[in-house]
């Protein structure tokens, strides 16, 4: 199973739409997360456009109709993998703190998240904590997006930074 992964989107006010890179890179994948800071509902409709299975959680700039249609906490169970996603919030220096906290009791294998803009591809405890990046902010030199791949009982999870051709 290969997850596109994606976060602080920020649609409008970063850029109109999602990098074509992106898109592209998700025709590929089986599914896709947003890890929040979609900002416009437009982006899950642009990723619906490359693949069929969207998963999203609401973020701290999401409003409104995202926040209605999107929890703020999500969890799956893929292919034998535990996988808690959820944006994040505070400072970035306890981030991965206050999401160990939020899925304690779950027990997860990864946490995906975002919030900070930067990527982060890291075990801690024994859970793999995997932010993107931003696809649309460069704050932390460069944009990005992630691909987990889950294979034979294995999980390999990169980032890949991209060169942003569209921005507002």
């Amino acid at each position: 199973m290969k997850i596109g992964v994606i976060s602080d989107t920020h649609i409008p006010d970063k850029s109109e739409r999602i990098p074509q890179e992106i898109l592209d890179a998700f025709k590929r994948v089986d599914l896709v997360v947003h890890a929040g800071d979609l900002v416009d509902l437009k982006v899950i409709d642009e990723l619906n456009s490359v693949c069929a299975k969207i998963v999203a959680v609401a973020g701290n700039m999401d409003h409104g109709e995202i926040k209605i249609k999107y929890p703020v906490k999500e969890f799956l169970n893929l292919e034998g993998f535990k996988i808690g996603i959820m944006h994040g919030w505070g400072a970035p220096l306890t981030l991965t703190e206050v999401l160990k906290d939020a899925f304690k009791a779950d027990k997860p294998d990864v946490i995906i998240f975002g919030h900070s803009h930067k990527p982060m591809n890291e075990q801690i405890d024994g859970i793999l904590f995997f932010n993107p990046g931003s696809a649309t902010d460069a704050v932390a030199q460069y944009c990005s997006y992630g691909v987990i791949e889950i294979k034979n009982g294995k999980i390999d999870a990169k980032i890949i930074k991209i060169n942003l051709t569209y921005t507002k």
